[in-house]
C-alpha cells in the first residue's frame, strides 16, 4: 500500500525504453517519512457517539496475575470514535470494506481551514466560493484526494459541545454544502478513489437529516475519514492520509488509526 501511494507521490515509475533513457532517481527511505496521528483514543469516558449508535463499552475480561495476560472485549458500532466509512455505508450495491483495495485508504489529501466560519455560525456550509478561495491562495486540489475540512470540532471531543445537540435532539456541526460536493465530484477532484475528511462526525451538515452529501461521496471507491484530531498537525498540502483498522466482512468501515503522511520536506502545520 505505501508502495502504491509513494508512486503518486514521489512519481510514476517507467517502464519500457523510457524507463532505460530516464536518469535513476535514488529511493526515497521510508524512515525518512513523519507521521502524525490523526485519531482519538478510543475511550467509552470521552468517546461521543453517534445519536442512535450503540454505546460504546470496554470490558476486562483477562488479567495478568488471574489469567497470565490482558485482554478486552470491545463493543462498538463500526463507526465509533475516529473512522473512515466505505461507499456501501450509505449506497446499495456500492463496494464495502472488503471490496475495497489498499490505495483506496493511502490518498493525497489537502486541508480546508474553516475554524473562524464554524465558530461564528455551527451550521456552516462550506461553498464552492470556499474551495475556490482556498485554490487561489495554494493551488488546484489534487484529482481523487480527501479534502479534508478543520472545523475547529476536534477540540470538543469528549464534552457535550461536540454533538451540539439542541433541545429537539437536532445535531448543529458544519460540514459542506450539496453544491460544493457536487463540484469536487464533476471537476474530477474527488475522482473515484478520494473522498471527504472531518473533524465532525459527518462531511453533512448536522441539521440536514438526509445525508445527501455522505451519499455522494461514499460512490465508486470514495471514503470519508470522520471524527478526525490533532488537525493542526496536518499540514494544508503536501500530505498523505492512511486510514487502517479491521476489514470487517461486509463492513460499512471500521474504527480506525489514521496517520498523516508527510514526504520528506513537508513539515507538520
Amino acid at each position: 500500500m505505501l508502495a502504491a501511494g509513494l508512486a503518486g507521490v514521489f512519481g510514476t515509475a517507467l517502464s519500457g525504453r523510457a524507463a532505460q533513457a530516464a536518469p535513476v532517481t535514488p529511493p526515497v527511505r521510508l524512515d525518512q517519512l513523519n507521521l502524525v496521528n490523526l485519531s482519538h483514543v478510543n475511550d467509552p469516558a470521552t468517546t461521543n457517539v453517534f445519536p442512535g449508535d450503540p454505546a460504546f463499552e470496554l470490558e476486562t475480561i483477562a488479567t495478568i496475575p488471574q489469567d497470565g495476560y490482558y485482554l478486552q472485549f470491545v463493543r462498538e458500532g463500526e463507526h465509533t470514535g475516529t473512522h473512515w466509512g466505505a461507499p456501501g455505508h450509505f449506497n446499495t450495491g456500492e463496494p464495502l470494506a472488503d471490496d475495497m483495495e489498499p490505495a483506496d485508504l493511502f490518498r493525497p489529501a489537502v486541508k480546508i481551514d474553516v475554524r473562524a466560519k464554524a465558530a461564528a455560525n455551527p451550521d456552516y456550509a462550506v461553498t464552492i466560493d470556499d474551495l475556490k478561495a482556498w485554490e487561489k491562495r495554494y493551488g488546484r486540489i489534487p484529482d481523487e484526494s480527501v479534502v479534508v475540512l478543520w472545523t475547529g470540532w476536534d477540540a470538543k471531543w469528549g464534552t457535550p459541545a461536540y454533538p451540539n445537540t439542541d433541545a429537539d435532539g437536532v445535531l448543529h456541526q458544519p460540514g459542506f454544502s450539496i453544491p460544493a460536493v457536487r463540484w469536487l465530484i464533476d471537476t474530477g477532484r474527488l475522482g473515484r478513489r478520494g473522498g471527504t475528511g472531518t473533524d465532525t462526525f459527518s462531511p453533512d451538515v448536522g441539521t440536514d437529516e438526509t445525508y445527501t452529501v455522505s451519499k455522494l461521496v461514499y460512490r465508486r471507491h470514495r471514503i470519508s475519514l470522520e471524527i478526525l484530531a490533532n488537525l493542526k498537525n496536518l499540514p494544508t498540502t503536501g500530505a498523505w492520509v492512511l486510514a487502517g483498522g479491521p476489514i470487517n466482512r461486509r463492513g460499512a468501515g471500521s474504527t480506525a488509526t489514521v496517520f498523516g503522511v508527510l514526504p520528506p520536506g513537508v513539515t507538520p502545520a
